[in-house]
């Protein structure tokens, strides 16, 4: 006969109503082993997993999965399931170390029930229609690496304590959403922070203390948060100055779906004066930027017109050239010049310094000689940028002939290190990026 765990996964199949792909088509009563049943895994004869990604599932779901005592992840992402999160399956799945539900239309508040899993690592019910407050139970789930709740309804601030208590979190995203309040500054306490952190296009406001080495792109969209890195500068009341602006708040590739627009409606949003102003500030925001980039553009064609004539003179005279090396890599700059472009190491490399530096970027990790960022172009290609701190004060002459040295290494267990840049001020590595981890994981293990 069908034992407890079958009857509490066929009351999951029963709140199905449409099920396109025959997902569920072998889970039936006539079995007396659900671990045969298509996307559940078992050990020593108990439900661990239950994983039914993208398969268009149309229902809801209930609380008896609560009840499988050994039930230790769920994957239901990208199907069509809707209504509330069971309390219940908050409440007696004591055991969860993942649930990811993102991709869904799961309606209402997050349940404070949340707070109960206390050996959740991975929660990600970001896609979704969920509204209310993130509930403060969920600083008891001090487990947590990865916590992505983006796209949205959510409202309120952030609970009191959120970095001191979640100090295990290496991804954070809460982006689009109706967030609000300030930064809390003990969010600077979440050391472990190791990918993505997203706290853009909410209602934060006030000055950010907190991850300023985040890069604007995890701030973007918040009109009313003032302070490094983005380029609103606080006024003396500790808001952002009137005059500010910020970056574009909504990226070319977010439609959102219908059912999030009319949701929306139905909360506290802002105003419409408040809207007119974001969207006014966002104009001018981008009529800064083109005018920034295009004076860049003038000074260096100037400054290249000059060092070229320059150059001419001294050739003339006997001096020393002045050289540039090409996305061919045939030239080399002088040893005494002064700044270059990006100097690729391989014909592969098809940016340039601009591209580099509109790129989204995100700290990888710290240490005695620089930061390590990841940079994600706009074409979508990902490098991996090392600025260098007191350890790039060489001559160019010795940092060319060391970069160089590097650059001809060609090994499986190494890095391509594909470019870099030299000035006085400023040297970056740029290598390819490595999606596995850190070195010191693969060679010691996680603790």
């Amino acid at each position: 006969a069908l034992n407890e765990e079958g009857f509490a996964l066929l009351s999951f199949k029963s709140c199905i109503q449409e099920d396109p792909g025959a997902s569920l088509a072998n889970w039936n009563s006539s079995g007396d082993d659900p671990c045969s049943w298509n996307g559940i895994s078992c050990k020593e004869g108990k439900v661990v997993s239950i994983g039914l990604p993208k398969n268009r599932l149309l229902g809801s779901l209930p609380s008896s999965l609560g009840s499988l005592s050994s039930l230790r992840h769920i994957n239901l992402r990208s199907n069509r399931l809707q209504g509330s999160l069971p309390s219940g399956l908050f409440a007696a799945a004591g055991g969860l170390q993942s649930l990811v539900l993102y991709g869904n239309s799961f309606s209402g508040p997050i349940p404070p029930e949340v707070g109960n899993l206390s050996f959740l690592q991975i929660l990600d019910l970001s896609q979704n229609l969920l509204s209310g407050a993130i509930p403060a139970s969920i600083l008891h789930c001090k487990r947590l690496k990865a916590l992505d709740l983006s796209h949205n309804n959510l409202t309120s601030s952030l609970p009191v304590g959120f970095g001191t208590n979640l100090t295990a979190l290496e991804k954070l995203s809460l982006s689009y959403n109706g967030l609000n309040g300030s930064i809390p500054s003990d969010l600077g306490n979440l050391s472990s922070l190791r990918g993505t952190v997203d706290l853009s296009h909410n209602l934060f406001y006030g000055p950010n203390g907190a991850l300023v080495n985040r890069g604007p792109t995890a701030f973007i969209g918040n009109p009313g948060l003032c302070g490094p890195p983005l380029k609103n500068p606080c006024s003396s009341s500790g808001t952002a100055s009137s005059g500010a602006s910020t970056f574009p708040s909504l990226p070319s590739d977010h439609s959102p779906r219908a059912s999030e627009v009319d949701s929306s409606k139905s909360r506290n949003g802002p105003s419409k004066n408040v809207v007119i102003a974001i969207v006014v500030s966002d104009v001018v925001a981008i009529g800064l930027m083109a005018l920034f980039f295009f004076c860049c553009y003038r000074r260096a064609v100037s400054s290249k017109s000059k060092a070229e004539a320059e150059n001419s003179s001294r050739d003339a005279k006997g001096g020393k050239k002045y050289l540039c090396w090409g996305k061919d890599g045939t030239e080399t700059p002088a040893e005494d010049a002064e700044q270059f472009d990006l100097i690729p190491l391989d014909k592969q490399v098809h940016f340039d310094l601009d591209e580099l530096l509109k790129g989204s970027a995100f700290v990888l990790g710290k240490s005695g000689i620089g930061i390590v960022y990841k940079v994600v172009l706009e074409n979508g290609l990902t490098l991996a940028v090392r600025r260098l701190g007191d350890g790039g004060s060489q001559r160019f002459k010795d940092f060319r002939t060391e970069v160089e040295a590097i650059g001809k290494v060609r090994h499986p267990n190494i890095v391509l290190l594909r470019a870099y840049y030299w000035s006085v001020d400023e040297k970056l590595l740029i290598y390819d990026y490595i999606p596995n981890g850190n070195l010191s994981n693969a060679i010691h293990g996680k603790h």
